[in-house]
């Protein structure tokens, strides 16, 4: 058969339209599901492979996800065969052990793509469902000991054949959650977008031939290691290494993280040999988690304007020891798994930092900072589940003070929800959202600010669970700034006693007009504080973002309270 040639213009014209299909997909799940933490948090993702599982691009809500899709699919792949997939399949799979894994809260859907008998891509879509089963509302939690407790594990499994329901194991998922009409709802959003995306990519191959949809597909991967490697090239060449301690195991003790980076003309190299074995609690990571918390900063490094695709991860390689903390296996519990992933990623940040000041700043909140709060309403009796992220102060970088009040590095693109939202699906009150601006780290450019965030119970009996990592070690300043501060937590009972501060906690029980207090810690500086410009500082104390006693005597600048101009500059500052 003679070689088709294509115009190269249409090719790149078929690869942006399918960069377009995936966002469809990702947005058409937003505005299918049931559950605030998809269509409000957007703690999702989705993405399109091609017919060997590569990825070709990827709708990200959570940053964490990057990358998650392509092991996934591949993972269904080596259980089903090729061979053996029909129009209209669609695979279920949630195994942290296996490809694509995080926690079991995470659910993710394969479906493969035909274009009349021909099996061409796959799309697929992975998504936070609020409850999965297990010994606690919400699924994960910080006290679980072994994945049993966690909820329902699917290790690949036929959802639909040929486009028809197994109504068998519907079943089992409707009496195995809390939630079962939400739950439901959630799992037909999910096929909703998948079909959505199967359709588009059809109607690619009506207008230019499944031949250029096929060329386009490989056309992406190629230009994306074409990219990567010639940027590889270009970073500076050696080995630099960093090692951490993660604030909890969960049972007092802390945990090791400890990575060696090495990158040469054609390879960047993460290896996490050293770090600690896996715990009894559900901090434990699997492998495809690990790789995803490196992409995010291989991506910072690399270019965050590049489009996401296997082509673009081919130059990197990632080790670490079976049965660590960072690639557990069956049966660690990984519930709270997105803190050493997340620590993973700030290892390798912290490490080449130094080296990259461009694209990387100083340290940041670090945790997802999860809150799971279960209880029922206050006017209707009916049970009410809160699971949603928390925002914090990000590092200031060279050039550009820190970001106010975002969410960690592993959620990306994720929001939480609206106070008038909260007060009106669940049982609480939110007493305070504002900022936390005390111990914000100081340099020439600033850390940012935290958050605080208080919940109010309006009924009894409210079970409380969150895992607040960096509660002991503060974000860490760069290139001479100052640390930032912790993340916490603390509860204000309603007969006036305190217990906290704190860092983590299961099933925490709150009764009528008891509080949770929770603070999200403030982002590292970045340079000498001594060298930050005086009139900025005292517009920092104008607009309480630092105090006049630090503005004092972490940047040298004397500020007059009244009418918060410089009065003068201490001794050091001169």
């Amino acid at each position: 058969m003679a070689e088709v040639k294509i115009n190269p213009v249409t090719l790149d014209i078929v690869k942006d339209s399918l960069i377009a299909v995936s966002n469809e997909v990702f947005y058409a799940f937003a505005r299918t599901s049931m559950s605030p933490i998809i269509y409000e948090t957007l703690d999702y993702a989705s993405g399109i492979a091609d017919v060997d599982g590569r990825l070709l691009t990827q709708g990200n809500g959570a940053c964490g996800f990057i990358g998650l899709i392509a092991p996934m699919i591949q993972e269904i792949i080596h259980k089903y065969g090729k061979e053996n997939m029909h129009s209209g399949d669609v695979y279920l799979i949630n195994d942290p052990y296996l490809g694509g894994g995080t926690h079991l809260s995470d659910i993710g859907m394969v479906m493969p793509v035909f274009y009349g008998e021909e099996l061409i891509a796959f799309i697929g879509n992975k998504a936070h469902w609020s409850d999965v089963g297990g010994m606690a509302a919400g699924s994960f939690t910080t006290d679980s000991q072994d994945v049993f407790q966690e909820g329902l594990r699917f290790s690949g499994v036929k959802l639909l054949d040929q486009g028809e329901i197994c109504k068998p194991l519907l079943e089992m998922i409707k009496s195995n959650v809390r939630f079962p009409e939400t739950s439901e709802g959630d799992m037909w959003g999910q096929i909703a977008s998948l079909r959505t995306g199967y359709k588009r990519i059809g109607e690619l191959c009506e207008k230019y031939t499944v031949e250029v949809v096929k060329e386009s597909m490989k056309r992406l991967l190629e230009q994306g290691a074409k990219i990567a490697y010639n940027r590889i090239k270009e970073l500076p060449k050696g080995s630099w290494e960093m090692e951490e301690f993660m604030d909890d195991d969960g049972y007092g003790n802390l945990v090791r993280v400890k990575v060696k980076i090495t990158i040469t003309e054609d390879e960047f190299i993460a290896d996490f040999t050293g770090s600690s074995p896996q715990v009894a609690s559900p901090i434990n990571t699997g492998y495809s988690s690990l790789c995803a918390g490196v992409k995010v900063i291989y991506m910072s490094i690399l270019g965050p304007e590049l489009a996401v695709n296997d082509g673009v991860f081919e130059p990197m390689r990632i080790f670490a020891e079976d049965g660590s903390i960072m690639r557990c296996h069956a049966p660690a519990p990984t519930s709270c798994y997105f803190e050493s992933m997340i620590y993973a990623s700030d290892v390798v940040w912290k490490a080449l930092a130094p080296v990259f000041p461009e694209a990387l700043g100083a340290g940041h909140m670090l945790s997802v900072c999860s809150v799971v709060l279960a209880g029922t309403k206050q006017e209707s009796g009916e049970p009410f589940l809160i699971v949603e992220p928390t925002g914090g102060g990000w590092g200031a970088s060279d050039g550009k003070d820190g970001e106010v009040g975002q969410f960690c590095v592993g959620d990306g693109e994720t929001y939480n929800v609206p106070v008038e939202m909260a007060e009106n699906r669940y049982g609480i009150m939110i007493d305070e959202y504002s900022l936390h601006t005390d111990g914000m780290g100081a340099g020439k450019y600033r850390g940012g600010s935290g958050a605080v965030r208080s919940y109010r119970a309006m009924t009894d009996g409210q079970l409380f669970t969150a895992s607040f990592g960096r509660n002991k070690f503060p974000a860490w300043g760069a290139a001479g700034g100052k640390d930032g501060s912790y993340n916490y937590f603390e509860f204000h009972n309603a007969d006036g006693s305190k217990e906290g501060p704190m860092g983590i906690v299961a099933r925490h029980v709150m009764n009528k007009d008891d509080v949770v207090y929770m603070v999200t810690c403030t982002g590292g500086g970045y340079g000498n504080p001594l060298e930050r410009d005086p009139e900025l500082v005292a517009w920092d104390v104008k607009n309480e973002y630092i105090s006049i006693r630090q503005a004092e005597e972490d940047y040298g600048v004397i500020v007059d309270a009244d009418t918060f101009e410089v009065k003068g500059l201490t001794d050091a500052r001169k």
